[in-house]
């Protein structure tokens, strides 16, 4: 025997395990210390973000407790006092919640309320509780433990030991990158250190998804300078994650962190998916190894029908497919590997349109021994073992499976103890029932350690193995215990419900249920929508393994929804439900700390204190601050009061004269309580009495540009002995204590612009009050600030606009936000009064300030800023003289003067007629003008015109007499503008335009001697309401031809022209808005044309209708009459002309009636009616006709009685026939007539019939019957020829009847049928006896007298009368 080391396996794993949990161990704490980390909002149980706080307060005063609690479903908090619950009845304590926080408020505390309070905060998922001490004092008193109390404790302890603490504060920041595969990305991060040690630089480590990464091919670090930098130069989707910079130093970490998209690039053919990603190696041996891969996103794409595996040797080019048809599930075997040869290995999806892009290729892989493996990288062991030359190896032992998948197992073992020059290898065998069976292997195996391929799903295998060499083989190990194969269960089901919360201003955390069945989860993949579309896109590119994702990139304001879906090997599953729409915008979180407490005055008893807001409000208004005090050298912190303040300054009350303060102040939003401000200094409490003025506060800055801004302050609070008369502004570098005065000369007004600064430095400001006494305290210096311009910022412009006259100041904003708002001030105060026309107008970005009636004393500097930006803002200065020239152009913009080109003047043209005529600059289609004649208006719509196109009005006057002498006018209006032009044409001008045109006149008649019209068309309306179109013609001949047309259509009259009268006229029939419209005459041989036309609207129209309302409404207009329909009652009024556009009116009693479905109004063109339908009680008196015209009215009037309605009731109660008997009958001899009919009427009514004008006599052959009271038939059996003939069927009650008749004809058997034209009579109405009775519906009528003898019986036809003593309903 002799010792021998060897490599161990177990050792190399040893290490490994141990790595393996220390890093486990380094991510929890990571974590843990994250306090971004957020808990799954689906399983949240209640949580406190802001706790109560204790108070300590005096009797009688108001006290208030709040806490803000979150949680998901929303908790119930319920409030103890001392561990019982408040009673909320007795009114002593007030309770309110909104959203999550809560508040407790006792109106006035007693010194029963000193106790301990809490809140409970309860809902499905657990409970969580706060409590607080409140303690009300009986008296007010100072809390001093002596009268030292101010002096800082310097008690003896031991030396602290100090660490040098190295502050990072990180200048630029990476920020989200979305890039595309194949592109590169560059992450950079510039810091600051403090103290900056050369031999204390921090270390830069760079993590992707919390793996740490090192500079390699496919990631490049670099560090230096204050400068850190990843590049990735070739992206693929397995670079997607989110990144994080983490900078270590001994005194702590400094961290950023931002998500890196990569979005598949162009497919090889469209419609192909993306690439396959993270591709892993498994279980490499001698002949094969296990690669598998994450499958891509398929949001646009088909689904994925399978991958192909390629493969390629180390130091070669050549790709090579590893199978033949494509496999659904990601992960794969591949096989025939040659030992000691390394390997890439790549994938490639497919779908129904074709094969992705290759994924990046695996790291290379050699195909050895894993024994080999552990002996390159493994420890020595030593071990004792016997010489065994010529002897078979042991057994193998511990054999077990460390892989089982759906078609293979690898088993992993120890092997024996063995010592010998002759080689070593193994034999497998396996069963699953019945006897041993050997797998078959390419190569011998060589190390404890092999996959078995090609085995069955979801089947329990057994496994043994045999060691050998060349003397033999080993018995065989103990077998293993059932081992099944996995079973292929599908992908798995859709996740659960998604939820999205806001994060930014630009990113979304996104957070859903696992899937009930996850069938072995890979991850998520994101998909995101712009709500109303139907575009999805991809959120991630690769699969995500947590159940909540930030989504990046997204669009301010926007609102989206999002979906998610689980991916297994198998691929994806169904989407989940689509989350609810959500906007884009900044969670909000509770403010940062106020900073810069300063004092503004003391009396000795009390300090007035200001503050600065807090940098950062949480994306909500600051709604409170609390201030709280303590003595200097303690350390208990005292609220100053309650209720909390609104503004930003207080005045601090009930202080000791010469004792010492700090103070401290916290900011709220409705998101809780910010962080406490740093203590102030230390403040003694002794009254101010220097003659000069304390300081001014609140600097706020404005205008900022590249060598200017503008400074606003706030008045002094301390006046001093006099009123402050002025101000200066004093400015310093950043970094230096050089102060210069920006302003000489002090100025009286509370703001200041600073001129002549540099352009890119940073300045501090502040400001000293001036008072006859002198120059005061300077207020606390501002923050910093930069003298450069916001990126695209615009300036206010002044105009005055060209349509309204009005003048704007307008101004657009390079920067906006949800939220912003444009705060326009006058002199830098706000603009509140808006009594006087001035309006602020804003539109998504732009604002104007308009002044519809701008005055004088509008000059000044108008500015406007915009909140929720990064300070933009402007102003504009209104001088007097230019507001003067602005209010002139406004005038004449509001009062504009049409020009012209050519004033008002005349043209004689043929036939001595006068045309008048001007010509203007311009005029739209709008415009309207009138024509005037000595003050009096021209009408004749149709002898004026105008053309847009030249500018050219005119007039045209067919007669120019002596009586035309005088002055023409014309007047334009078109939109705002006016213009007028007139001609005056009076004397010897006038005279020489009259000769002109008579000449003309003759002329035309001289030298044309042709038709035409010595009276052009005119309307005429005859005394019996006819109305007529009239003209004159004159020169005519036996072949002159005369012509009617309306709008362009030719009329042909009834009554040809009469040309020989030279009288020429056309009726128009049925007068009104129907007749209406443009008509034209024409009179024309072969010596020429003339023609006339007039248009029927408007004034010509409504003349007519008004003669006719004359004519019509006078004597000629009859008295109502009554007709009583099947419906109602209607009244008639008989006249000349009906037309529905007269002016006519219907009365009951004074009240107006109008067309409805009770009242139905109407007419014919000979008289004018109205109908009352189904009249009552109430539809009883005076109805009236109102006939008005432009000179008088008319009337008529009836007075509707019960005679009137007993007329209508009779004709809607009388007999009739409904309906069912033929005008014809032709029936064979010897068959059987039956004529049916259905009557109606009420009471039920009698029926009769006759044949011939005589009664038919019942007997066998005629048989009548009345069923029902409502169906009425008369049969004839056996019919013979003598039955041909007039039936005549009456129906009849005592409100009347009707009778129909009925031709039958009867022929032979053999014979054709007869063609019979009935030659029928109407159907006559029977009237109703007198008088009509109408029965009352609340009286009973007496009961009859009983018969002395028994009564007869009724007739046959009387079957259908109705009983007179009403039936009782059940």
């Amino acid at each position: 025997t002799y010792l021998l080391f060897v490599f161990s396996s177990e050792a190399m794993e040893e290490r490994y395990e141990h790595k393996t949990q220390a890093r486990i161990q380094d991510v929890v704490r990571t974590k843990m210390m994250d306090k971004y980390v957020r808990e799954e909002p689906m399983i949240r149980g209640p949580k406190f973000m802001v706790r109560l706080r204790s108070h300590t307060v005096f009797e009688n005063s108001s006290i208030k407790l709040f806490c803000t609690v979150e949680g998901f479903p929303m908790p119930v908090v319920k409030w103890y006092k001392d561990g019982v619950i408040l009673c909320m009845s007795c009114g002593t304590y007030l309770i309110e919640a909104k959203g999550g926080i809560h508040t407790l408020e006792i109106p006035r505390c007693s010194t029963d309320d000193t106790a301990q309070y809490a809140a409970v905060a309860c809902n499905s998922h657990g409970q969580a509780s706060t409590q607080a001490s409140v303690i009300v004092k009986r008296f007010k008193q100072e809390d001093e433990s002596c009268s030292y109390a101010w002096l800082p404790y310097t008690a003896a302890m031991l030396p602290q030991i100090q660490y040098t603490k190295i502050h990072i504060t990180f200048l630029d920041k990476f920020g989200p990158v979305f890039a595309t595969e194949g592109q590169s990305a560059t992450l950079t991060a510039t810091m600051t250190l403090n103290p900056n040690l050369a031999n204390l630089q921090p270390e830069a480590q760079w993590y992707r998804d919390d793996t740490r990464l090192f500079d390699s091919k496919w990631v490049k670090i670099h560090t230096g300078r204050g400068v850190t930098t990843l590049t990735i130069p070739n992206l693929f989707k397995d670079d997607e994650g989110l990144y994080k910079i983490r900078l270590v130093t001994k005194g702590g970490t400094a961290e950023h962190s931002a998500f890196v998209s990569v979005s598949d690039g162009p497919p090889p053919v469209p419609g192909a998916p993306g690439a396959p990603m993270d591709i892993k190696i498994h279980d490499a041996n001698r002949d094969y190894v296990i690669v598998s891969w994450k499958p891509p996103n398929t949001t646009t794409e088909g689904p994925i029908l399978g991958y192909f595996v390629d493969k390629c040797e180390v130091g070669t080019e050549n790709w090579t497919q590893c199978n033949d048809h494509p496999i659904k599930i990601c992960k794969y075997p591949v096989s025939g590997l040659f030992e000691g040869h390394a390997y890439y290995f790549r994938v490639r999806a497919v779908n129904s349109h074709g094969i992705s892009k290759a994924s990046r290729m695996s790291d290379p892989i050699a195909a050895l021994d894993p024994t080999e493996f552990e002996n390159l990288h493994g420890g020595f062991n030593c071990i004792c073992i016997e010489k065994s030359e010529g002897k078979p190896p042991g057994a193998a032992s511990g054999i077990h499976a460390s892989e089982i998948d759906r078609t293979y197992v690898v088993l992993s073992w120890r092997a024996p103890a063995y010592f010998s020059k002759a080689p070593m290898w193994y034999y497998i065998e396996k069963v699953t029932c019945g006897a041993w069976q050997r797998v078959n292997t390419q190569v011998p195996i060589r190390s404890p350690r092999y996959a078995v391929f090609d085995l069955s799903e979801g089947k329990q295998y057994k496994f043994r193995i045999f060691a050998a060499n060349i003397y033999g083989a080993s018995e065989p190990s103990e077998p293993t215990g059932p081992i099944e194969t996995l079973q292929l269960k599908g992908v798995p089901s859709a996740p659960g419900q998604v939820i999205s919360t806001r994060e930014t201003n630009t990113s979304v955390l996104i957070q859903w249920a696992p899937p009930k069945e996850p069938n072995q989860l890979i991850g998520y993949y994101i998909d995101q929508c712009v709500k109303g579309s139907k575009d999805w896109t991809s959120a991630n590119h690769k699969p995500h393994k947590d159940t909540k994702f930030v989504v990046s990139g997204l669009t301010t304001g926007e609102t989206y929804v999002f979906r998610v879906q689980a991916i297994n090997e198998l691929g994806l599953s169904d989407e989940s439900q689509e989350s609810a729409p959500l906007t884009v915008k900044a969670a909000l979180t509770p403010p940062s700390a106020p900073y810069d407490i300063a004092l503004l005055n003391c009396d000795g008893h009390s300090m007035v204190l200001n503050w600065k807001k807090p940098l950062h409000s949480g994306g909500a208004n600051i709604k409170e601050y609390y201030v709280d005090k303590r003595r200097s050298g303690t350390t208990m912190w005292r609220e100053v009061h309650i209720p909390p303040v609104t503004e930003r300054l207080y005045k601090v009350e009930g202080l000791t004269e010469g004792a010492v303060y700090q103070f401290q102040v916290y900011a709220a939003n409705l998101a809780g309580l910010g962080p406490a401000a740093k203590p102030s200094a230390d403040l003694s409490c002794e009254a101010w009495t220097m003659p000069e003025p304390g300081p001014a506060y609140d600097l706020t800055f404005s205008e900022v540009r590249d060598k200017s801004l503008l400074v606003e302050w706030q008045k002094p609070v301390y006046t001093g002995s006099g009123a402050v008369t002025g101000y200066h502004v004093e400015y310093a570098k950043k970094g230096t204590s050089e102060w210069t005065t920006a302003n000489e000369t002090a100025v009286s007004h509370r703001f200041l612009k600073v001129t002549s600064l540099e352009a890119g430095a940073s300045y501090t400001f502040r400001v000293r009050a001036v008072n006859a006494a002198g120059v005061g305290m300077a207020s606390m210096a501002s923050d910093p600030v930069t003298a450069k311009a916001v990126e695209g910022s615009q300036e206010v412009s002044c105009v005055v606009d060209e349509k309204s006259g009005d003048i704007v100041l307008s101004f657009e904003s390079c920067q906006i936000t949800e939220g912003s708002q444009f705060i326009w001030k006058k002199d830098y105060k706000e603009m509140t009064d808006f009594s006087h026309g001035v309006v602020i107008k804003t539109e998504g970005s732009h604002s104007k300030l308009i002044f519809k009636n701008a005055e004088k004393e509008d000059f000044g500097t108008y500015s406007v800023s915009v909140t929720n930006t990064e300070g933009v803002s402007s102003s504009y200065t209104i001088s007097a003289e230019e507001l003067a020239k602005m209010l002139e152009l406004s005038y004449d913009i509001r009062h504009p003067i049409i020009p012209l080109k050519s004033e008002l003047a005349y043209k004689i043209l043929e036939r001595g007629r006068m045309r008048f005529w001007l010509q203007a600059e311009e005029i739209s289609s709008n415009v309207t003008y009138k024509f005037f004649a000595n003050n009096k208006e021209l009408s004749g719509p149709n002898k004026m015109s105008h053309d847009v196109s030249t500018g050219i009005i005119e007039f045209i006057m067919d007669h120019f007499t002596e009586e035309n002498e005088g002055t023409f006018t014309c007047q334009i209006t078109d939109g705002g503008g006016k213009g007028q032009s007139s001609l005056v044409l009076i004397g010897d001008a006038f005279k020489a335009a009259l000769a002109e045109a008579d000449y003309q006149r003759r002329e035309y008649i001289r030298v044309k001697e042709g038709p035409h019209f010595s009276e052009f068309l005119s309307l005429q309306v005859g005394d019996d309401c006819s109305v007529t179109l009239v003209c004159k013609v004159a020169n005519l001949k036996k072949e002159s031809v005369f012509h009617w047309y309306k709008e362009d259509t030719e009329i042909i009259p009834d009554v040809k022209p009469d040309l020989g009268s030279g009288v020429c006229k056309l009726p128009i029939k049925l007068f009104s808005l129907k007749t209406a419209g443009v008509y034209k005459a024409t009179i024309s041989d072969d010596r020429g044309k003339d023609k006339s036309q007039i248009d029927i609207s408007g004034k010509v129209f409504d003349d007519a209708i008004n003669k006719i309302n004359q004519l019509a409404g006078g004597s000629s207009a009859a008295e109502l009459v009554i007709n009583c329909t099947a419906t109602g009652i209607q009244m008639q009024c008989h006249m000349k002309y009906f037309t529905s556009e007269m002016n006519i009116t219907w009365c009951h009693g004074e009240a107006k009636l109008s067309h409805s479905d009770k009242i139905v109004i109407g007419g014919t063109p000979a008289m004018a009616t109205i109908e009352v339908i189904e009249p009552t009680e109430k539809d009883k008196g005076k109805y009236s006709i109102v006939i008005t015209n432009s000179e008088n009215s008319h009337k008529r009037t009836l007075d509707l009685s019960g005679d009137g309605q007993a007329e209508a009731y009779a004709e809607k109660n009388r007999g009739k026939v409904v309906g069912g008997l033929p005008d014809v009958v032709t029936i064979m001899e010897k068959k059987t007539l039956s004529l049916t009919c259905t009557v109606c009427g009420e009471p039920k009514p009698q029926v009769s019939w006759l044949k011939n004008g005589a009664d038919v006599e019942l007997d066998d052959q005629y048989v009548v019957s009345l069923d029902q009271g409502k169906f009425a038939s008369l049969t004839i059996k056996g019919v013979s020829m003598e039955n041909s003939g007039r039936y005549t069927m009456i129906v009849q009650n005592k409100y009347g009847g009707e009778s129909v008749d009925i031709v039958v004809s009867v022929y032979r058997h053999g014979e054709n049928i007869p063609q019979v034209k009935p030659t029928l009579t109407p159907k006559t109405i029977i009237p109703p006896k007198l008088p009509i009775e109408i029965p009352q519906p609340k009286s009973q009528p007496a009961p009859s007298p009983a018969p002395s003898s028994p009564s007869p019986a009724p007739p046959k036809a009387g079957r259908g009368m109705k009983s007179p003593t009403p039936t009782r309903r059940k």
